[in-house]
């Protein structure tokens, strides 16, 4: 069951805000501009924040198994799923892999979509840091689909909710910016400024698993960053979160 949901833990630089936790699974939220896990910066990463959190909290010594499941960009904040036994990494993985997942994202992008929602159906080849929009003739590119809907427009900005039905790289970021609706600071891919703190508009809100020894389901939810151009839509925002 639920272990003192949610928590908030000062463990490093930042502060670990826990969204649920059991002896298999440990959910977290993850800032915008925060790594999952490492990588050749060296930065701080979630990960490491998580094990810290459960090292000193169970006074575990030694190092602290966390399998990482999913990820998600370094400019995206939200939902981050991390399994605390080798059994639940391996069916989370599984889970993953196969789509028995739900996952709702949230975006704030410039424009309005024509159709206030829709399904969008590419073919994204990854290179590198980058990925682009191809063509099914391209045998190295992947079938990404998504579909999204409307929920509210401000100043020029739209509010969508996006339900990925593939988990290609970067593949919400492109798809929109396939459709002139790039998101708000993501200037790899359209927008035409960075936001202040080098985030972008993307936010993970929602996901949903089955839990990998019991027969239920386990749906984590946190909502979107306080700031701009979040805060222009805190209304609506609020109302999907209560």
């Amino acid at each position: 069951m639920r272990d003192n949901f949610p928590q908030r833990i000062k463990v490093g630089v930042t502060q670990l805000r826990v969204l649920y936790e059991d002896n298999h699974l440990l959910g977290v939220y993850k800032p915008g501009g925060v790594l999952v896990q490492g990588d050749n910066t060296r930065d701080e990463t979630l990960m490491d924040l998580a094990k810290a959190y459960l090292k000193t909290k169970y006074d575990k010594p030694g190092n602290v198994f966390l399998g990482l499941v999913h990820r998600l960009d370094r400019p995206v904040s939200g939902v981050v799923l991390y399994a605390r036994t080798s059994k639940a990494a391996s069916r989370l993985t599984r889970e993953f892999a196969t789509r028995e997942v739900e996952k709702i994202y949230f975006a704030v992008v410039y424009g309005e979509p024509v159709e206030e929602k829709g399904d969008l159906v590419s073919y994204i080849e990854r290179a590198h840091r980058r990925s682009r929009v191809s063509g099914p003739e391209n045998d190295r590119a992947k079938e990404a689909l998504l579909t999204y809907r409307l929920l509210a427009r401000s100043s020029g900005l739209s509010l969508l909710e996006i339900v990925p039905k593939t988990g290609r790289h970067h593949q919400i970021r492109l798809q929109l910016a396939g459709i002139s609706l790039p998101v708000v600071g993501d200037v790899k891919y359209g927008a035409p400024g960075v936001l202040p703190d080098k985030t972008i508009a993307l936010h993970a809100g929602i996901l949903e698993v089955k839990h990998p020894t019991r027969d239920e389901r386990v749906r984590l939810s946190a909502a979107p960053p306080a700031n701009h151009p979040w805060s222009l839509f805190r209304t609506t925002i609020d109302s999907r979160f209560e």
